[in-house]
């Protein structure tokens, strides 16, 4: 019965974390790169990622929604950007 409640109650953490991050959109590299191009001064949140690879892992927000994508190589930025070096991004589930 305690195991139920432990599962039951990180479920219900991890559909309030979706609730309140709203929708996230995975894309490619290349097609966060157009996104960005798009943007006047997008903001970029950038954090090291992976567990076995090194990754990089860029967050931005364009038109009400947020992007994100993951790329080996560093994403050359536009130089309007504003980057926040974030020590991790977690997206839910």
């Amino acid at each position: 019965m305690a195991a139920y409640v432990a599962s039951s109650t990180a479920a219900e953490a991890i559909a309030q974390a979706v609730k309140a991050s709203g929708s996230i959109v995975s894309v490619e590299p290349t097609d966060f790169s157009s996104i960005l191009r798009r943007a006047d001064r997008p903001l970029v949140i950038a954090a090291p990622g992976g567990v076995f690879r090194r990754m990089h892992v860029y967050l931005t927000s364009y038109k009400g929604l947020t992007f994100c994508t993951n790329s080996r190589e560093p994403i050359p930025l536009p130089p309007e950007a504003e980057v926040i070096h974030a020590k991790r991004i977690w997206i839910p589930g």
